[in-house]
């Protein structure tokens, strides 16, 4: 993660309004502010094609996809995330379409500058969340989807799928070919 723009402490309120007249998109980590650099082909397309393909597979379901407009808000540790694609089935996150608090599952298209924190201390935050059942990491260089599940104990487990298997995704009853994740981003 960059260094931040806002060092004064900012609080979650008024990034919200603060974030609305801004012409860039902005994450939000306990009263600082990170302004979010843009993508390469790659990892839009990669994370255009999760997106239309859960939300063809969730239609006419109460769960709906997002993709990287909207904000999830972890409450735990005081900050608003960005993720590349998000699904909730929660009737709370229908009342506020500004900001979700209740994803069941959360992807995450790595890049260069972001891989690391991604796997390290914005996952340590998404887990804080009882509703999340399934964090996946995409991998545009190597291939590779990662699927963090959570467990009934409560554990999170890896699983590892390589671009010549299908991604299977629990939390929605659902099965991608990674072939169909990756189409059109070389």
């Amino acid at each position: 993660m960059a260094n931040p723009i806002k060092k004064f402490p900012f609080h979650a309120d008024d990034y919200l309004t603060w974030e609305v007249e801004q012409p860039i998109r902005h994450e939000f980590v306990d009263g600082e502010v990170f302004g979010m650099a843009g993508a390469d082909d790659r990892h839009v397309t990669i994370a255009g094609n999760a997106y239309i393909a859960l939300r063809q597979h969730l239609k006419g379901s109460p769960c709906k996809t997002f993709m990287s407009d909207m904000k999830v808000r972890i409450e735990e540790f005081n900050c608003f995330f960005y993720p590349d694609v998000m699904v909730t089935c929660s009737a709370k996150d229908v009342e506020n379409r500004l900001v979700k608090t209740e994803p069941i599952l959360v992807v995450e298209v790595l890049s260069d500058s972001t891989a690391a924190f991604d796997r390290g201390g914005k996952f340590l935050k998404y887990r804080s969340l009882k509703s999340l059942q399934e964090y996946v990491l995409i991998d545009p260089v190597g291939g590779a989807t990662d699927v963090y599940r959570k467990g009934p104990d409560g554990f999170w487990v890896l699983h590892p799928f390589s671009r010549d298997e299908s991604v299977e995704l629990l939390s929605v009853n659902f099965q991608i070919q990674s072939a169909d994740l990756f189409a059109e981003a070389d």
